[in-house]
């Protein structure tokens, strides 16, 4: 059975499915088997798409995301994926929350993955300008190659 990630932003429709798109698009490059997916902690979009600036940002980098649908986070997660990733602090305190005592998901915050990164949140582009999700990209991006640095291991 393949390592499984969740990533989890606030809506669903701008960082997590950006996280999401990158940790395939990442996998994909390095022939790794992966179950990735993205659900938000709210319930505000459900069932739409990601929002327009992040599929642009997505489909500059060739990627696709049109296709994916926001979802909310729900206990049955816990038990199904191997590690759900936070975007930002108040996201996983959400998800500290949530959790159920026996679930097997390990935490974390995406950054904490990356060297020197420990700690700092991935910007919520939503409420900004376009130019954010260029940032907000460059750090997922980051983020998904470090966690499947980790995920695969030395070797």
């Amino acid at each position: 059975m393949p390592q499984s990630v969740l990533f989890v932003c606030l809506g669903n429709i701008c960082r997590s499915p950006l996280a999401e798109a990158a940790l395939r698009a990442a996998a994909e490059a390095a022939g790794a088997r992966l179950l990735v997916d993205s659900a938000g902690t709210g319930d505000w979009h459900l069932g739409r798409t990601p929002d327009r600036r992040a599929q642009a940002v997505a489909a500059r980098a060739g990627i696709d995301i049109s296709n994916l649908r926001a979802r909310q986070v729900g206990p049955d997660d816990f038990h199904r994926f191997d590690h759900i990733v936070a975007m930002d602090h108040e996201n996983l305190a959400a998800l500290r929350r949530l959790a159920p005592p026996e679930g097997r998901a390990r935490l974390s915050l995406l950054l904490d993955h990356v060297p020197g990164r420990r700690g700092q949140a991935v910007a919520d582009p939503y409420f900004g300008e376009a130019t954010g999700f260029d940032a907000t990209w460059r750090d997922v991006t980051a983020g998904a190659q470090a966690l499947l640095r980790l995920i695969l291991g030395p070797g």
